[in-house]
């Protein structure tokens, strides 16, 4: 099963310094069938304007994935973490039992990035933080996984849900195979470059949802990078 959500179909809010499309139900934006894939709760592509961003807010008991696509993004949170990730690179924050945070574009451009709301395994635990560079080379051609509830098997970061985070960056004839289990879920996103997924094409930022397809073979019909979540 393959469902391709065009980027024209997201739900969107330009708030002037903030200009995010949502590819499942957020703030305003409400769609029955759009509530949530597998473990995955919220996806939402933002264009955050320089010098400006999300002041301190709180969250509890979801895992939160941050890739950044361009600028880079600056960190504080109310467990002392500081941070700045850039383009290329993830940060993970598990909310637990509660974390204020502020995510702040403190860059002289803009800065695009996805922010993935992955629903825990459990709920209750202690929160936390962390980021990691990311080589780009050690995506070019295939998959790598960036977040995982395996993280020392997929050395990853670590996220406390049945999920993986991964990217490809591929060159325009390129294929990359990611293995799908049975009765998983997997979300697809290319923000740059047209993509074919099974025989299947897409846009750069469409929302690709599958299930149940075995192998998925992602081929580049142009330079593309592809953000992947696959949960049960």
């Amino acid at each position: 099963m393959i469902d391709i959500r065009p980027f024209e179909s997201l739900g969107s809010a330009d708030h002037g310094w903030l200009d995010a499309r949502h590819h499942f139900s957020f703030a305003s934006y409400y769609d029955p069938a759009r509530m949530g894939w597998g473990r995955i709760r919220v996806w939402n592509d933002d264009t955050i304007a320089a010098k400006s961003g999300f002041p301190p807010h709180p969250h509890d008991n979801m895992e939160i994935v941050t890739f950044v696509r361009t600028g880079a993004i600056t960190h504080q949170d109310s467990l002392g973490n500081k941070g700045r990730t850039a383009a290329g690179d993830v940060q993970v924050m598990s909310a637990g039992t509660g974390i204020t945070h502020a995510e702040y574009n403190v860059e002289d451009e803009a800065t695009t990035l996805f922010q993935i709301w992955i629903l825990p395994d459990s709920q209750g635990e202690a929160p936390g933080w962390d980021q990691r560079e990311f080589p780009k080379a050690s995506r070019d051609g295939g998959f790598e996984v960036l977040a995982s509830g395996t993280p020392e098997a997929d050395g990853a970061l670590s996220i406390r849900a049945d999920a993986k985070v991964a990217a490809a960056t591929l060159k325009a004839g390129q294929t990359a195979e990611w293995q799908a289990a049975p009765g998983r879920h997997q979300y697809l996103v290319a923000p740059t470059g047209r993509i074919r997924v099974n025989g299947q094409e897409a846009g750069p930022r469409d929302g690709i949802a599958t299930k149940d397809e075995g192998v998925l073979r992602v081929e580049a019909l142009e330079e593309a990078e592809i953000v992947l979540v696959d949960s049960r």
